[in-house]
């Protein structure tokens, strides 16, 4: 039965207004226990799942504002850029491979060099940015965490560096292996002056990273279930034609076999260095 008005028009049923919510990026899913999450939850809960722990991932500049006082310090040296010395060119140019990392990371290269307060004293921290070529090690890496231990020196501040890493980047060939002398000679001179340095080891931390600075600390901290090692496990089986034990190469592993000296939740990390700083510094 069709209804109408007295001028013989059709009666119109009042129409809603179709309204659409925004749920893309609002939820995450936990690569771990399969878990979905309110991303606000993950982050007021520093990425970590409320569910299983399991640590996500997190930039360089959010480890920075978790640690600091109040999230606040200033970045130094942060205007260093690589000449690509050697023209390297594989699926592209090296040169080009730079440029798409810094536009889309917001850095110069893979590491951020920071100063500020932690527990009320004066820190000197470097993370390093997994996001920009794997966090990899090249002339710049190894200049800006041979310049944090030079700095810490001179003005006699604890030195704490924080990993995230593939290795060397082999686009600068010997150039970036070099690094890892260089690096580990600015650490000896920190140990001579007993001023403490504090190595964080998050998921991962590779090649010649691991094989340098990352294993120098004078307490060498890691993330629960953070991959660390030097060459990936593929490699070291058909090398030794073995299996390889379960967990190998996960922090709890390191932790059990004596390599690192603590395995700390992140959530707990901040007041741990406090602690630890306290007694290194008293």
């Amino acid at each position: 039965m069709s209804w109408f008005s007295k001028d013989k028009s059709p009666l119109q049923a009042p129409r809603e207004e179709l309204k659409t919510i925004k749920t893309e990026g609002l939820w995450i899913k936990c690569d771990s226990c399969r878990a979905i999450i309110w991303k606000k939850d993950l982050e007021a809960n520093d990425k970590v799942c409320p569910k299983c722990s399991y640590h996500f991932k997190v930039s360089a500049d959010e480890r920075l504002a978790m640690l600091f006082d109040d999230g606040a310090y200033e970045a130094f040296q942060a205007n260093l850029i690589s000449p690509d010395p050697l023209k390297f060119i594989d699926r592209q140019p090296y040169s080009k491979k730079l440029l798409s990392a810094r536009q889309s990371t917001g850095h110069n290269d893979a590491v951020v060099n920071a100063i500020g307060k932690l527990g009320g004293r004066p820190t000197l921290i470097s993370a390093m940015v997994y996001s920009f070529i794997g966090g990899s090690m090249g002339s710049v890496v190894g200049e800006m965490v041979t310049t944090a231990a030079e700095k810490a020196a001179g003005e006699k501040m604890p030195l704490i560096v924080v990993s995230a890493s593939g290795g060397a980047r082999m686009h600068e060939g010997v150039l970036s292996l070099m690094q890892m002398a260089k690096v580990s000679s600015a650490l000896a001179r920190l140990d001579d002056m007993r001023i403490p340095f504090i190595s964080i080891l998050t998921d991962p931390t590779t090649g010649g990273v691991t094989a340098s600075f990352a294993m120098l600390g004078d307490l060498n901290i890691a993330e629960p279930g953070a991959l660390i090692g030097f060459a990936g496990p593929r490699v070291i089986e058909q090398t030794i034609r073995q299996k390889l034990p379960q967990g190998f190469q996960r922090s709890e592993f390191l932790l059990e076999h004596g390599m690192i000296d603590a395995i700390v939740d992140r959530r707990d990390l901040r007041q741990y260095l406090i602690n630890a700083l306290n007694f290194f510094m008293s």
